[in-house]
């Protein structure tokens, strides 16, 4: 090998793979296995390659990279696995490699990862903002020109598109269902109240219960992480209660399954016992025991709107914002007590 600066070329042959492969490396691309990642790895740090990461950018932007940033709050809930295979099925048909990253509501680490991806010459961003997200975080991307859409979370103030499920009116029908099966004692269990999802959704669980002529109780608002955990302690409290809730909405279907294991471990069963309703219609949904009566926002259909209205304004050349809410439809099965049979009503 010749001396002097180690170039791909070098790197292709002392590893045994195309010129092509390396590249897909350096850009930390997913089409490379963990084997030959690791192997070319070994070689660049044997002959003491130092990636220019400013001018590969620079090369990418030019030639329009394909690549699409997708930054999520919380890959361990099911919502935002389906939410990402929705936007992978649009943009892979579409030509574009799909980088994903979790930022486990830090919004530190959000920053990180989407400094990277521009780094990495993104031609757009679709992001579900970090907890506490303001639009200040989101500045220095949309003032780059690249296109961004916030999914799930809006951020108000944002330069950039967003997709957001009707949340008030989701929880407003969940109330009015629950009612009408003949609960008084309603809760809204999980989420917290800093992100404007937690906002809407108990914004309508409010107008349901002014609908079904209920009053409103703060104690029956119980916050606590999104999450199966979060729905444990929610019920856990819900419970010690002088007047504990007979029934409940609750922020996700992650709270609600929570919630059906913290009602076993008392001896109750959901649907029997207890009525459970969720928010999300998660795959998982469907399958549960007792089968879960949700909100169905259907994640994967709303990744795939993500993904279209994100290819919109990158073929289109100019980040325009355009902000979409998209229906929900309440799909009643055997958690809320109303039978064995799957009834799914339209929201108006």
């Amino acid at each position: 090998m010749a001396k002097g600066r180690v170039t791909v070329i070098d790197i292709a042959e002392a590893a045994g793979v195309s010129k092509s492969t390396v590249s897909l490396v350096l850009q930390g691309s997913p089409l490379v296995n963990e084997i030959t990642r690791a192997k070319v790895s070994t070689v660049m740090r044997e002959l003491g390659y130092v990636y220019n990461r400013g001018a590969a950018t620079l090369r990418q932007t030019s030639a329009k990279s394909k690549i699409i940033g997708m930054v999520v709050n919380d890959l361990t809930n099911g919502f935002f696995a389906e939410l990402a295979v929705g936007v992978d099925m649009v943009v892979q048909s579409a030509g574009f490699v799909q980088f994903l990253a979790n930022t486990a509501e830090s919004v530190d680490r959000q920053q990180e990862v989407i400094a990277s991806m521009r780094e990495h010459g993104i031609s757009g961003l679709i992001v579900s903002p970090a907890r506490a997200t303001t639009a200040k975080d989101l500045k220095a991307v949309t003032e780059a020109g690249i296109p961004v859409v916030t999914a799930v979370r809006n951020v108000p103030g944002a330069r950039c598109s967003s997709l957001v499920s009707d949340n008030a009116a989701g929880t407003a029908q969940a109330v009015r269902h629950l009612a009408g099966l003949g609960h008084t004692r309603i809760a809204f269990l999980g989420g917290f109240p800093d992100i404007m999802v937690f906002e809407e959704r108990r914004r309508g669980y409010e107008q349901g219960l002014r609908a079904a002529g209920l009053p409103f109780r703060e104690d029956y608002v119980v916050s606590s992480g999104a999450s199966r955990a979060g729905g444990v302690e929610a019920i856990g409290k819900a419970m010690r209660l002088p007047d504990p809730p007979t029934a409940t909405v609750c922020f996700n279907d992650a709270v609600a399954f929570g919630v059906c294991d913290g009602l076993r471990a008392r001896g109750m069963e959901p649907g029997r016992d207890f009525a459970v309703v969720g928010f999300d219609d998660v795959i998982e949904a469907k399958a549960a025991v007792p089968a879960l009566t949700t909100v169905s926002v259907d994640p994967q259909a709303m990744g795939m709107r993500a993904a279209q209205l994100l290819l919109k304004q990158i073929n289109a050349g100019r980040a325009e914002a355009e902000a979409v809410t998209t229906s929900v439809r309440l799909v009643v099965r055997e958690s809320c007590g109303a039978g064995h049979k799957v009834k799914t009503e339209e929201l108006a």
